[in-house]
């Protein structure tokens, strides 16, 4: 992974230097020295490993399964699918606070870490299910309330925490490095996924204590992931909203967006909102790529959260074929998102976005001819699978990238806030809305749902036809 570094050759190895103390918030108008990028960047693939193994035990087809096993209602299951979208609606909140603080590293301390040490009350209640001390509707009821509030407070921290690593990572290896990044995580998923699986199936205690182990052990490796920040140069995010455009820092850091502005001081810290909201609406860059974001989001959640459940119930299949079917998604996504990332770097992310984004929003029709056979179980299933984890790579990675070019670098995390706000509200009411089309047969039931999908995803490609990408420099 060579073509992380900067301007260096050494490999992506964590060799984290040896301080008493974490180095203070550096100021906008110095310059960050290589050597501290180098181990910023090294730091933060280190946290998406760590954090893809905290994953596996809150999210994802475990959390789905132990709620299974505790007889859980589909509404449920609609709600738990539902949260992780609403909750970007506190973002822009979360944004306002952390632009008030003066360490990114301490206000992700404050959210994320908190957010996960909340998933400790769920060990205790697997554990007083065991012992007989609650029920299996209250263990039920207190799952969601921990995926509530912990996504709550991973909402108010995730603006800020995009808005740090945008400062860190050089715009020049921007695809290269978030795809090296994301590949980490998903080699991680594609490797811990299965060995989770078969250790709660196998755990002697049964399957709600061995959810419960996963669980502990992801909950430590995210705490340790946070803790690879400490390792990250830290910001200012009140310097940073004040010195900007003329500052050697982001003369190299994101010298794109700084040259737009290079004239431009501003004197105040703390800007009216006015001025923040007006600047917003005056950005038609950014309410285009808005207008795209937000109603991708409906048309991909119209129809994502039923692929599995057309799976195990209209087809019928056995958990473990779903279970290899994303494995394969998952390596189809490890191995195409360096070549996206590389391919970002030289034709930009619009084209990509683009492009893909038609055999993303063609996918789903894709759905309607597989049947119950052979054929479909062993060569078409995994296909799909293959195609989505691939074409699924660039669209996240591309969105991510043309995000991180567009949005200014004073107050960055409120336009990160806002556009998740914007999207997780259209994602959640995507699924609302798929959740009543299954339910009324005249509709076409799953598979008219899957064709509607599709052509909301085609329209939702044409705000990026007026959508300018910055120059790559």
């Amino acid at each position: 992974m060579d073509y992380v570094q900067v301007e260096t050759t050494a490999p992506l190895t964590l060799e984290f230097p040896q301080i008493a103390s974490p180095p203070p918030p550096i100021s906008p108008n110095s310059r960050i020295p290589k050597d501290i990028i180098r181990t910023s960047l090294k730091a933060s693939t280190a946290d998406s490993v760590l954090a893809a193994v905290y994953s596996l035990g809150t999210g994802g087809i475990l959390l789905c399964n132990f709620l299974v096993e505790l007889g859980a209602s589909p509404v449920v299951f609609g709600m738990l699918s539902s949260i992780p979208m609403l909750v970007n609606l506190i973002q822009p909140l979360g944004a306002y606070l952390s632009e008030r603080c003066t360490s990114r590293f301490q206000y992700s301390l404050r959210t994320h870490g908190i957010g996960r040490l909340l998933w400790l009350v769920l060990v205790i209640g697997i554990a007083s299910v065991s012992w007989g001390v609650i029920n299996t509707h209250q263990l039920v009821i207190l799952t969601l309330l921990i995926v509530l509030f912990s996504n709550l407070l991973g909402g108010l921290g995730s603006a800020s925490w995009l808005s740090w690593v945008a400062m860190i990572v050089p715009r020049r290896l921007r695809g290269r490095y978030f795809g090296t990044r994301n590949s980490a995580a998903s080699l991680t998923n594609l490797v811990c996924v299965p060995m989770a699986g078969l250790f709660v199936s196998h755990w002697y205690g049964g399957s709600l204590q061995g959810y419960g182990v996963v669980l502990l052990v992801g909950i430590v490796f995210g705490i340790v992931g946070l803790g690879c920040q400490y390792f990250q140069v830290d910001m200012n995010p009140q310097l940073q909203n004040t010195y900007y455009g003329k500052s050697s820092q982001i003369s190299e850091i994101q010298s794109e967006v700084a040259k737009d502005e290079a004239s431009e001081v501003f004197q105040s810290i703390h800007p009216p909102q006015d001025q923040v909201t007006n600047s917003i609406c005056k950005n038609s860059n950014f309410l285009i790529f808005l207008l795209y974001f937000s109603f991708w989001a409906l048309a991909v959640n119209l129809s994502a959260p039923f692929f599995n459940l057309y799976m195990l119930d209209t087809l019928d299949l056995d958990v473990s074929y779903v279970t290899i079917y994303n494995s394969l998604q998952a390596g189809a996504n490890l191995l195409m998102l360096i070549l996206w990332g590389k391919l970002a770097d030289k034709i930009g992310n619009r084209p990509i976005l683009i492009y893909i984004g038609i055999l993303v929003a063609v996918t789903p029709l894709l759905w309607l001819g597989i049947s119950v056979n052979r054929l479909g179980i062993w060569l078409w299933l995994p296909l799909l699978h293959i195609l989505i984890g691939g074409t699924w790579a660039a669209i996240d990675l591309c969105s991510n990238n043309i995000q991180l070019s567009i949005a200014p670098i004073k107050n960055q995390s409120i336009y990160f806030a806002i556009a998740a706000a914007v999207a997780g509200g259209s994602g959640a009411l995507g699924t609302i809305i798929g959740s009543f089309i299954v339910q009324f047969a005249q509709f076409g039931g799953l598979l008219g749902l899957f064709a509607l999908s599709g052509i909301f995803r085609l329209v939702a490609l044409v705000p990026l036809m007026f959508l300018q990408e910055p120059s790559r420099g």
